[in-house]
């Protein structure tokens, strides 16, 4: 079959692997009809190439067509079309007990520190093969894929596997209430769909801050109101101007260690990415920092009390927090990967509205064959053609 592999520091390539086979009882191989490039790949295009060999299968957003299932597997059969969700989670264990699915202790990839293991994310989770590909074998399928209904597109029912659920618990994690503001930092595709959960959930004050035009206007689009943080000073001083001198109630970063800022700090992380794997695993986990631009500016933005809610990727292990203010405003800070099962039935009620309510077939801006990929990252990546989403067919 293809699959889009990794093979080195922004170099992926489109090609033939074996087909995926069951391996334990509770496995099923899907075949994917529909795939997409999140913004937490990008990391794996630019930042965390310790962590990964040439020939890995990239890939976290998919769905598509249940073709075997293992003895096991009794809640979804042959021809059943389902969306899997990015983290890899038996249900059953103490931690998914709890709903933290994303911690799940029978996944847990204990011999990194690291939680549960994730589809096409590196060896700090698992080196699982992903999703950008024709076919992928989904471990846990007793439990984890989620049926959809046919119909409607797959665009209706895809971002299920990550982003939308990912959206959804970055602002109800930030405990924003009816009445009150929340500032959602990046426009891409998870702060986008931050703005239309938010809205959703009754938080009509919605400030959406970035720099790239197509994505303020999208988010203009839904209904929040927008800083273009290329055309201010300082983003907490506009905020704080468009709240009455407080700053939101809370703020979602839905940016992580990609964000544009601080050229010294993506200087190291470039420099640390292409010395030996050893080394550079060594640096990472012990001098690692990332581009903090947009964590410190939630921090310095939200209001005394408030809370600062991180749905965007970090990894550094030693990156300067400024804790003088964070004690002294006292924030509280929520953060973690999406707990996707937590969340799948409430959205799949919503997703099976007639209309299009949270925007979700109005994301994609990009579609490609999986053929396209290389070229799709290299889009997506520099944030040209007023790229904001891209869906592949393999």
């Amino acid at each position: 079959m293809k699959a889009l592999t990794w093979q080195g520091m922004r170099s992926v390539e489109v090609r033939e692997v074996p087909d995926p086979v069951i391996v334990d009882p509770t496995d099923a191989i899907v075949r994917v009809t529909s795939t997409a490039i999140c913004g937490s790949d990008l990391h794996l295009y630019n930042v965390l190439a310790p962590y990964l060999q040439p020939g890995d299968i990239l890939g976290h957003e998919f769905m598509g067509v249940v073709e075997e299932v293992g003895s096991a597997v009794a809640n979804i059969a042959v021809g059943d079309r389902v969306v899997v969700p990015f983290n890899i989670s038996c249900g059953h264990c103490w931690m998914c007990d709890r709903g933290l699915f994303a911690q799940c202790e029978t996944t847990q990839n204990r011999d990194q520190g690291k939680g549960g293991s994730l589809f096409g994310y590196t060896a700090l989770y698992g080196s699982v093969p992903g999703g950008q590909a024709e076919r992928v074998r989904v471990p846990h399928a007793d439990f984890g894929p989620v049926k959809v209904p046919d119909g409607p597109a797959d665009e209706r029912f895809l971002f299920l596997s990550d982003i939308l659920p990912t959206a959804w618990q970055g602002v109800t994690a930030s405990g924003v209430q009816p009445g009150e503001t929340l500032a959602v930092l990046g426009a891409g595709p998870v702060g986008l769909l931050a703005v239309s959960a938010a809205q959703h959930l009754g938080i009509d004050k919605v400030i959406s801050v970035d720099l790239v035009p197509e994505r303020l206007a999208a988010a203009a689009g839904r209904g929040a109101r927008t800083v273009d943080m290329g055309s201010v000073t300082s983003v907490g001083d506009a905020l704080r101007d468009l709240t009455d001198g407080r700053g939101p109630d809370a703020v979602v970063d839905a940016v992580g260690m990609e964000a544009h800022g601080n050229p010294v700090a993506g200087a190291l992380i470039s420099a640390t990415a292409r010395v030996p794997k050893p080394l550079a695993r060594k640096a990472i986990e012990t001098v690692g920092i990332d581009r903090l631009n947009a964590l410190h500016t939630a921090i310095d933005a939200v209001r005394r009390g408030g809370c600062v809610s991180l749905s965007g990727v970090y990894g550094g292990s030693a990156d300067p927090m400024p804790l003088m203010d964070m004690f002294d405003k006292a924030i509280t800070m929520r953060m973690g990967q999406c707990n996707v099962r937590h969340w799948t039935d409430r959205l799949l009620e919503i997703l099976c509205q007639e209309d299009d309510v949270l925007g979700v077939e109005a994301l994609t801006t990009h579609r490609a064959g999986l053929d396209e990929a290389a070229e799709m990252y290299a889009t997506f990546d520099a944030r040209t053609d007023g790229c904001i989403k891209v869906v592949m067919k393999p």
